[in-house]
Formats: C-alpha cells, sequence, structure tokens
C-alpha cells in the first residue's frame, strides 16, 4: 500500500486486491486526495490515521481461506494490535473473535460487540479480580504460569463456561527482533517447557485438574520466521499428545497457536501469507491440522497494517549539515517503535502535494521528521522523495496495526483523528473511527479537575 519513495510517482499498474488484503496504490492515492478535499487533512487538521475497510475484510476472508480445510478453528483479534471500537466492531462482523490482554481490551471487546465465549485473556499479571470476571463472563482464559493456576483453583466459579488452558514456552529460540521474541531461553511468558521438571511439573498440572482442557503458545511475532513458529508448534502438539497419554483420555481438546504472522514492509506485496503459514504448520507437524484439536489463532498486525497508513503535513524544511530535513507531524507519538528501533521497523513513506495528489520530481534525499523535542524523532533517514515543501503531505504506509491507535502521550500532543474508508467507483467515503483529540481534552485527562490537589488539597 504505498507509492514508491525512489523515484516520482509509479507508472506501474496498480496491484490487484487479493483475499490476502493490503490495499492498493490507488487507493491510497484516492484516499489522501479525498481526506484534503473533506476536510479531514488540512493545516488544522496535520495527522490523521485512515484503515481501509475492505482491505480488513480481505485480509479476515484471506485468514478463513488459508484454514478452510481444518475442521474447527476459532479465529481471534489481538486487540492490541489496534485497540479501537470500531475496528473490533468491523472485525467481529467479519467473522473474527478476540484476544484480549487487560481489563480496558476486554471492556473494549465487550463494548464492540464480542460475545464472552468468543474472547480469550491472556496476561502474564492477571490479578485476581481479573480472572473471577473472566470466568465469570464465561470468557477463555490462559493461565501463563503454574502459579496462576493456583489462583485459577481458588477463583473458578462452578458451572463456569470459560475454557481453561495454560501457556507454555517452547524454548525454540529467537527471531530477527528480540524484543518480539517469547519463545527464547529467558521470556517472561509462559511455562519454560526445557527448564529442569518443568515439563512434568506441567503434565501432573493437567493431571489434577480435569477442567484444564487448552495449551497455548506463541513463539513471537515480527521478525520471526515460519519455520521457527513451527517448531515451536509442533512441540505443542507433542505435549498435549503426551497429557493426554498420562491422562489415559483426551484431556486437551483445544490448542491456542497464538499469532506472530509477520508482514513484509519493504514493498506492497503480501507475504507470508495465511496459506502459507497452514502450509509451514502442516510441514512441521501433520497432526496438528487434523481436527483432533479445535485449533485457536490471534492474529493481529498481519490483519490490519497493510491496511492503512498515516498522513502528515509536512510544517518546515530545512537544511542541517548538508542534509534537507521536512518537519512533520509524524513522530515517535504515533510511530514509536519506528524512531527507538529503525533498524526492526522501517516504514516506506511516500510524498503528496498540498491538495492530495502525489508529488512528482527528482529525488533527493530527506530526513523526515517528527514534532517530539527530542532529536532521536526522526522516522525515517536519508529518504529519496521528490522534494518536499510547507504544506505538502507524507503518507507512512503500513501503519494499520499498532501506529495510530497505541499514540504514545510524550509533549502532551493530541491523538490524531483515525477514520475508516470505502473507495467507490467515482469517490472515496469516509467513517470516524476515533475524533480527533482537543488540547481540552488532553488536560481533562492530566488531572485537571484535580488542579488544587497539590495546593491545598491537604487540609
Amino acid at each position: 500500500m504505498s507509492i514508491p519513495t525512489e523515484t516520482t510517482r509509479s507508472t506501474a499498474p496498480a496491484p490487484d486486491r487479493t483475499t490476502a488484503g493490503g490495499v492498493t496504490t490507488a487507493d491510497v492515492a484516492a484516499a489522501v486526495r479525498q481526506a484534503v478535499a473533506d476536510g479531514l487533512l488540512g493545516a488544522d487538521r496535520p495527522l490523521a490515521g485512515f484503515l481501509d475497510v475492505r482491505g480488513v475484510r480481505d485480509s479476515v476472508a484471506g485468514l478463513h481461506e488459508a484454514f478452510g480445510d481444518v475442521p474447527d478453528v476459532l479465529h481471534t483479534f489481538a486487540a492490541k494490535a489496534c485497540a479501537l471500537v470500531p475496528v473490533l466492531r468491523l472485525l467481529a462482523e467479519a467473522g473474527m473473535g478476540c484476544e484480549v490482554a487487560s481489563p480496558g481490551e476486554l471492556r473494549l471487546a465487550l463494548d464492540a460487540g464480542f460475545p464472552p465465549a468468543r474472547i480469550v485473556l491472556d496476561s502474564p499479571a492477571k490479578t485476581r479480580a481479573e480472572i473471577h470476571e473472566a470466568l465469570s463472563l464465561g470468557v477463555a482464559l490462559n493461565a501463563d504460569s503454574l502459579a496462576e493456576l493456583e489462583r485459577v483453583d481458588e477463583l473458578r466459579p462452578t458451572g463456569s463456561s470459560s475454557v481453561i488452558g495454560l501457556r507454555v514456552n517452547p524454548q525454540v529460540g529467537a527471531g530477527a527482533i528480540g524484543a518480539m521474541s517469547t519463545a527464547t531461553a529467558h521470556s517472561k511468558f509462559g511455562v519454560a517447557l526445557r527448564d529442569p521438571g518443568a515439563r512434568e511439573r506441567v503434565v501432573e498440572a493437567f493431571a489434577r485438574r480435569p477442567w484444564l482442557t487448552r495449551l497455548h503458545a506463541h513463539v513471537g511475532s515480527q521478525g520471526c520466521p515460519l519455520p521457527l513458529i513451527g517448531r515451536g508448534l509442533a512441540a505443542l502438539h507433542r505435549l498435549a499428545e503426551e497429557i493426554d497419554a498420562r491422562a489415559g483420555r483426551r484431556q486437551i481438546t483445544s490448542l491456542d497457536l497464538g499469532g506472530g504472522l509477520p508482514v513484509n514492509f519493504e514493498d506492497d506485496c503480501v507475504t507470508p501469507t495465511y496459506a502459507a503459514y497452514v502450509a509451514t504448520l502442516t510441514a512441521a507437524e501433520p497432526a496438528l491440522l487434523d481436527g483432533r484439536y479445535r485449533l485457536v489463532t490471534e492474529f493481529g498486525r498481519s490483519l490490519l497494517a497493510k491496511n492503512g497508513f498515516l498522513a502528515a503535513r509536512v510544517e518546515y524544511v530545512k537544511e542541517a549539515g548538508g542534509r534537507r530535513v521536512a518537519v512533520t507531524h509524524a513522530g515517535a507519538q504515533v510511530a514509536t517503535r519506528t524512531v527507538f528501533m529503525p533498524q526492526d521497523w522501517p516504514v516506506r513513506v511516500s510524498a503528496y502535494g498540498p491538495d492530495g495528489t502525489p508529488k512528482e520530481g527528482p529525488a533527493l534525499p530527506h530526513d523526515v521528521a517528527g514534532p517530539l523535542c527530542f532529536a532521536g524523532d526522526v522516522v525515517a533517514h536519508e529518504r529519496p522523495l521528490p522534494e518536499l515543501a510547507e504544506g505538502d503531505w507524507v503518507v507512512l504506509h503500513d501503519t494499520g496495526a499498532y501506529y495510530f491507535s497505541a499514540p504514545w502521550a510524550y509533549n502532551s500532543l493530541p491523538r490524531p483523528g483515525v477514520y475508516g474508508c470505502l473507495r467507490r467507483e467515482d469517490r472515496v467515503e469516509f467513517a470516524t473511527v476515533r475524533t480527533p483529540q482537543t488540547v481540552r481534552e488532553i488536560s481533562a485527562e492530566s488531572g485537571l479537575a484535580h488542579g488544587d490537589a497539590l495546593v491545598n488539597g491537604f487540609g
């Protein structure tokens, strides 16, 4: 979903939309032009996020199609990837469940209309109150440790309909981004299966709890190659077989495979695909998808990233050390990972004129900087772009997951508006997902109602 950054406007035909998702270059260009015309982007609205509705539905369809031969699967969306109620409701309407990792995400999922039975609660730090609420509602719960299972023993209501599982760490190693790899030797998540005595303790924990019927593992996400994910989930399957053999019956009824399909941020191509993911799992352990166990998936980034983009106004252009610096309104407040880990989270950038049409001209190297008050607030270094000027727009591509939905409040910048877009034959239509935050709302969130608390609030 981009316009190439190395040259002027692309002369290649726009790629066809597929059920794998991802919006086309033409879709982005049409949306930016219409957003400027409609006033969603302007001098007083210098930053906004956009999510292509048809692209999201296509991505969901591609996921279901890839698992079409698997008898029983619940596909859940990882709410942290875009914790906005209208987006969650769109995904619920498209047939997804929801994976949540906090009380806030659980509230959002319920408000978005997900039935409790299609919600899965994961978190390494669940309080007793969170556990009790989930089990009372009938929300599925994956315990992250043996100690958490002991809390579940105390809190599980009689007749609870919640499916309860245990997360294990197969310890198969890290991908290219250590911070996104959750099956390492020292990961904070799950029960580390290769630690001395751990596997036996897990098997015994299931033997003592007939209601414990699910196993969960998540190898990691961005930077984790498919073969690594396949090895981790094959290990999960072997553990399920061992638990069933020890129990002398079929105790494990479902396997939660986590998510983690990486996203290609280098160009428009949607790769790897969900079909490639399924093929990898089949090769790693053919019985994993044969229907003996119900499966749960928890994809997030791969469903939305390539279906969204950010558009930011160029406020100033300056020279520094012989390099052009475009100061824009998109920085670490929306692209936090990109700013602090640019080697792992690069974004593609393209240029548009003040009227929202793709900019043309010889490509010059630009630093694309953000508005935050620290020197490292740069989203792209020496990026070849047509010469930028005040009032132009830059688009950050493949940012439909995490970027505009998980803002950082540094410098108390307002959260940008977010809009769903749907391209018709002759125009693009928009629906407000989140209204741009006002400075008054920032003040209210920052304790305005208790403004005198530290001056005369102690009696």
